[in-house]
């Protein structure tokens, strides 16, 4: 057996193990990412004896540490049984009876007012304390309830089933979608008693002791619906370093990573295995970026885990956040022809086709996921995108309100009904969906481009400006972002800053294409998301030199004119701007309304110039344009009468 086939081998194993430990915790998502993970390794002849398996196929043997703590391993023999009682619980969803199998029901209860770290003391409540119970009769405290001592993992299991109990109250407590009496700031009630456990717990554990990196795990999930962000972050990265294969405690981490620059400071951190990699990626994917190395890490990964329909689903989205349509098209068909009932990204997906407008494979796609399940948030966010693209906004704003019932915290549904609300002019119930996705995910440039669109619907420039500067940060290279800003500079006075948000799409037009962010139904034609639009190249030049008209600066304005008039031809017009000759001007736009109005603008200044020559050419080539014939034909008679009288 080869030393390659023997890695890969020993890493199925230990993904099969956390896949068991993850099950054996009720992590069941990430259990099936590991098992999805683990099945997608390159193949393995099955030609082996059992001598040469026996060292890679040991059943018994631990997932980090093949001695297991002994007090550990005595402590779960002892509670075997009730282990498997708690666990019969949890996934019939009796979350309450679940933990009362292990813990006491004294846990602490009670709101969470301020999330307490390790070591801190919780302040008493202000005011009178409350001695009596609701008949009146005087309350005798009770004494507190020792536990027993318990294993680690059944300790887990039921302080997560406390969670759970919390996080679904919390849901019952919620109305109806975008209702009168939704309320978006309720938390988990058992956040302060399950974190008072867990730091209880953290002080007795010596050094000696091995831990494993679960309920750092679930400490790390309190501290961060606590808002606590940084000790978050601190307890989720020991906790990756502990326990790798939980993919639960990767994604609670990517969602606290909020710019490339955390991300870089984070990775020195982590583990350094498999897993980093592809915490890595995926970050970089929910951050929009598309450098060489991000790509040269998919393939590494893609080698290793041939299979994977994980690794190809982050493949057609980085496609899909490069502009490349019809790439990320081809990746998830590839992946639904190989997994047809997979409903994981269906929403992307549904949103790639949107936008391409393939109605015929939208509406199949939407036929396949009702038949696979249509109780899933991905599936009615793929029948809400069918109807929006037959213009059916109120059905499809129905779906879209189903997926969020099913999920809250479902990202795409918002940003999607606010769209639909857009289309109806319900600008109120939009700029609420908008805000609902970014306080899921601040990472959204979609949501914060719909409230800059919104707002400028309303001619409320300033607070457009401050959204469209958010979704600019997030998408730096897409040059739609920046003539969004440069708009609102341009509607609030201030013609500088404007030239200088539209030289910046300039500038990112050489490497993304055009397409807009925002309910686009179009596509750069090779879909290769390099080529600017050179219809959008001209309207940005013309912009610019309003602008230096605005500030009376001429010369200046009329060289971006004729740079504006060069793209008839796709000629690349240099001037001050820096930008290279790989994109400006490739393409010819041909005769459109906007180099006419160039036309006509240059033709007045050479008149004001007295360069009649150049003046009568261009108002000649007016006319033969067709769309400002009149204004042209006055134009040549004005240049014909001062010719003669010069004469």
């Amino acid at each position: 057996m080869s030393n390659d086939k023997v890695l890969v081998a020993k890493l199925r194993v230990t993904i099969v193990d956390a896949a068991t430990q993850c099950s054996e915790r009720c992590l069941y998502q990430s259990a099936k990412w590991a098992a999805e993970l683990a099945s997608s390794l390159a193949s393995q002849e099955d030609n082996l004896d059992d001598e040469d398996a026996d060292p890679v196929e040991k059943p018994n043997s631990g997932l980090f540490s093949p001695s297991l703590d002994a007090t550990q391993a005595r402590l779960e023999a002892r509670e075997k049984h009730l282990y498997l009682l708690a666990k019969s619980y949890f996934d019939c969803r009796e979350f309450e009876r679940c933990t009362a199998v292990f813990l006491p029901s004294g846990l602490p209860e009670g709101p969470l007012a301020v999330l307490p770290i390790a070591g801190e003391k919780i302040k008493p409540p202000k005011g009178k304390p409350r001695d009596k119970n609701f008949h009146g009769t005087p309350q005798k405290a009770s004494p507190p309830v020792k536990p027993k001592r318990i294993s680690e993992k059944a300790l887990f299991l039921a302080l997560y089933a406390k969670f759970m109990s919390g996080e679904k109250k919390k849901e019952e407590a919620q109305e109806s979608i975008l209702g009168p009496s939704d309320k978006t700031s309720l938390m988990n009630q058992n956040l302060v008693a399950i974190s008072k456990s867990l730091e209880d717990y953290f002080r007795t554990v010596s050094a000696e002791q091995l831990t494993t990196g679960w309920l750092e795990y679930l400490y790390g999930i309190v501290l961060a619906k606590g808002k606590n962000d940084a000790d978050a972050k601190r307890w989720l990265v020991r906790s990756v370093n502990l326990c790798p294969f939980n993919w639960g405690a990767w994604l609670e981490l990517c969602d606290l990573v909020n710019d490339i620059e955390e991300l870089v400071n984070i990775i020195p951190e982590l583990p350094k295995n498999v897993m980093s990699m592809i915490f890595s990626l995926y970050s970089n994917q929910l951050l929009h970026q598309n450098s060489d190395h991000v790509w040269k890490s998919l393939t590494e990964l893609e080698g290793l885990f041939p299979e994977s329909q994980f690794l190809a689903t982050q493949r057609a989205l980085l496609l899909y956040h490069a502009r490349d349509f019809e790439g990320a098209e081809v990746t998830f068909s590839n992946i639904l022809h190989k997994e047809p009932h997979r409903l994981d990204a269906l929403d992307h997906y549904s949103n790639i086709l949107y936008v391409m407008g393939n109605r015929p494979k939208l509406a199949f796609l939407a036929q396949l996921a009702l038949a696979t399940d249509k109780f899933r948030p991905e599936t009615c966010c793929a029948v809400g995108n069918y109807f929006s693209q037959r213009a059916e906004h109120e059905k499809a704003i129905q779906y879209f309100r189903r997926a969020l019932m099913l999920d809250r915290n479902f990202l795409s549904a918002w940003t999607l009904m606010g769209h639909e609300y857009v289309e109806l002019k319900n600008t109120h119930a939009a700029i609420e969906s908008y805000r609902r996705a970014v306080d899921i995910n601040r990472k959204d440039y979609r949501a914060w481009n719909g409230l800059g669109q919104t707002y400028e619907v309303l001619e409320m420039h300033l607070y457009s400006l401050f959204y469209y500067q958010r979704a600019s940060s997030l998408r730096p290279l897409d040059p739609q972002m920046w003539i969004s800003v440069a708009n609102c500079y341009d509607k609030i006075g201030r013609p500088q800053q404007s030239i200088k948000a539209y030289k910046r799409a300039l500038v990112a037009g050489t490497y993304y294409d055009t397409t807009t962010s925002f309910n686009s139904t179009t596509s750069n034609n090779n879909g290769s998301g390099t080529i600017p639009d050179p219809h959008l190249v001209a309207n940005t030049l013309y912009n610019i030199a309003c602008m230096y008209e605005r500030l009376n600066n001429l010369p200046e304005a009329a060289a971006y004119m004729d740079m504006t008039l060069a793209q008839e031809d796709g000629n690349n017009v240099e001037h001050d701007l820096v930008v290279e000759d790989d994109g400006l001007g490739s393409n010819a736009t041909g005769i459109t309304k906007t180099t006419s109005k160039a036309r006509m603008w240059l033709a007045r200044w050479e008149l004001s110039r007295n360069n009649l020559k150049r003046a009568n050419q261009l108002a000649n080539e007016l006319c033969e344009d067709g769309i400002e014939v009149e204004e042209a034909k006055a134009l040549i008679r004005d240049i014909r009468a001062r010719m003669n009288s010069d004469v």
